[in-house]
């Protein structure tokens, strides 16, 4: 692989920090349970890992609702903490992405504290989106936006006087007021932000809704003002994706490229980027902007041939044409997990959920391009499901009391070791807790019994990613579309490499002679059983 360009088939492992390992006891992961757990990343074969958020914050929404850009909130560490997992990470050859808010902050910011007490036409509310309500008495928001977790957009407040004030916007939640990007304090602030970090040596950035920042100028009212919570996605057109918000990332990209100017050592920036269509998406990593922007309609795909290939096709013309690679992602922390989305019906352990996303994993690796894997996929974890509302944490249930797409599900701490919780999560004294309640049949899935096991998802997670790094024909390039029979996707990579995934139930003709190079399931010679994908190498 091309490592000056490693980004561009890397393979990155996204640490979810509060439930990876917690080396305190306390029941939340920190800092130093990350730097533990690198040997363990690095014999699963990873490129980088990329760190939730871990900045000092209330946690009304985990840590996207920072309240400081440049420290470490002690439940995780400190900055020491954080220099050794940099130095750790270093020795071992795993890069380091850190996740980047700039579309919120959080309300207890001190900027924001500012902007309350400054009162109306004030430089410090120009920073945010501050404005007088409708109607007589300004009892009505500025206008009718919905925020994404539920609720109106905006939140009235008591002015310093006392009386009754303007209202600010919060996409998320009243805890999150958004960034005011058009003040020219907002950019000049996050550019600190980001050489403050650089200087200590991180290798890139995971951009938290990168489609945001901007705002309509006019604030107006919206024809659809229930879509963002709807839809529980950022499709407002009125306050997602606006032109300047491309300026942002030249200048980010122009900030990354100098670093990388001193020392040959490319930064990334990956960006979360929700919008309409392939070529929308495309329009942020051309060669001047993102290096690349998750590709979520894979992951939003149904389990069906036709609908994955629609999907890949679309990524390979309007992503790839653009220069970049596609940034391949089925799991994250804000998503049901594959085994369960996948499963029939979604319950824990389900098998045919189980069969499939080994299939979507062994796709997945072989695409061109990058991809991204959430902690705990490479152990075949399933969405916990039945948490009891009152260890709830999600601010959605919060807002909307519905449990209708929570995200606390897939955010359980990981299973290590052991046949009861903590399973190795927490090194606390006996009866310690993590911060989610772990099912007892987690211990089907813990780390030592998967590496133990080589049928486990771990084992054809690793075995991929030896495969991807060492066969020319996988990571970056193009790929081929083969014939194949009904509910079959195969396709060729390079000249040699073919994979193929049944989307069906019955078995069907095997696209290669011979036995697969790598099997997501029992693969007999000219059989390709349904819910399973295989690598073959094509002699020709």
């Amino acid at each position: 692989m091309n490592r000056h360009h490693w980004w561009r088939d890397a393979v990155i492992y996204q640490v979810y920090v509060r439930s990876f390992l917690d080396s305190t006891g306390d029941g939340v992961g920190d800092l130093a349970g990350v730097r533990a757990g690198l040997p363990y990343l690095k014999k699963l074969g990873v490129d980088g890992i990329w760190l939730s958020p871990f900045y000092p914050s209330p946690q009304a929404d985990h840590g996207y609702d920072v309240a400081d850009y440049r420290d470490v909130d002690p439940v995780f560490g400190d900055l020491a903490e954080f220099d050794l997992l940099m130095a750790a990470a270093r020795r071992l050859g795993i890069k380091v992405l850190l996740d980047i808010v700039p579309n919120h902050c959080s309300s207890e910011h001190p900027w924001f504290r500012e902007a309350l007490a400054a009162g109306p036409g004030s430089p410090a509310r120009a920073r945010f989106h501050f404005a007088d309500g409708r109607g007589p008495d300004g009892g009505e928001p500025p206008n009718n936006w919905h925020a994404m977790f539920g609720g109106p957009a905006w939140t009235r407040i008591t002015e310093p006087d006392g009386r009754p004030g303007q209202w600010y916007l919060h996409m998320f939640t009243p805890e999150q007021p958004d960034w005011n990007w058009r003040d020219p304090e907002i950019p000049a602030e996050f550019e600190h932000v980001l050489r403050f970090w650089l200087d200590r040596g991180v290798d890139g950035f995971r951009i938290d809704v990168a489609a945001g920042l901007y705002k309509h100028p006019d604030l107006p009212d919206s024809d659809d003002p229930e879509a963002d919570a709807r839809t529980r996605d950022s499709v407002n057109p009125l306050a997602w994706n606006q032109p300047e918000v491309h300026e942002v990332w030249r200048s980010w990209r122009s900030i990354c490229e100098e670093y990388a100017g001193r020392d040959g050592r490319e930064r990334l920036l990956v960006g979360e980027v929700s919008v309409p269509t392939a070529r929308e998406h495309a329009l942020y990593v051309r060669p001047d902007e993102l290096h690349q922007a998750f590709f979520f309609d894979l992951l939003g795909a149904p389990w069906d041939a036709d609908s994955f290939r629609k999907v890949i096709s679309e990524a390979m013309q309007d992503i790839a044409g653009t220069g970049s690679t596609v940034t391949w992602v089925l799991n994250n922390h804000d998503q049901v997990r594959t085994v369960t989305r996948y499963g029939e019906p979604a319950t824990e352990g389900s098998g045919l959920g189980a069969a499939r996303a080994r299939a979507a994993a062994l796709l997945m690796l072989a695409l061109p391009g990058a991809a991204y894997i959430y902690q705990g996929e490479e152990l075949g974890l399933p969405e916990v499901v039945d948490l009891p509302d009152d260890v709830l944490t999600d601010p959605i249930f919060r807002r909307t009391g519905s449990r209708a797409r929570i995200r606390d599900g897939c955010r359980v701490p990981l299973p290590w070791s052991g046949q009861a919780s903590p399973f190795g999560f927490t090194s606390g004294a006996e009866g310690a807790k993590p911060w989610l309640p772990q099912p007892e049949y987690f211990a089907e899935y813990a780390t030592d019994r998967a590496l133990a096991d080589t049928r486990s998802f771990w084992h054809l997670y690793r075995d991929g990613l030896q495969l991807r790094s060492s066969l020319p024909q996988l990571g970056e390039g193009t790929l081929h579309w083969r014939d194949a029979p009904p509910g079959v996707l195969a396709f060729t990579r390079g000249d040699g490499l073919v994979c193929a995934v049944n989307f069906g139930t019955a078995g069907a003709p095997a696209p290669v002679p011979g036995t697969p190079l790598l099997s997501s399931g029992p693969c007999p010679p000219g059989v390709l059983p349904g819910a399973t994908a295989a690598w073959w190498l094509n002699e020709i």
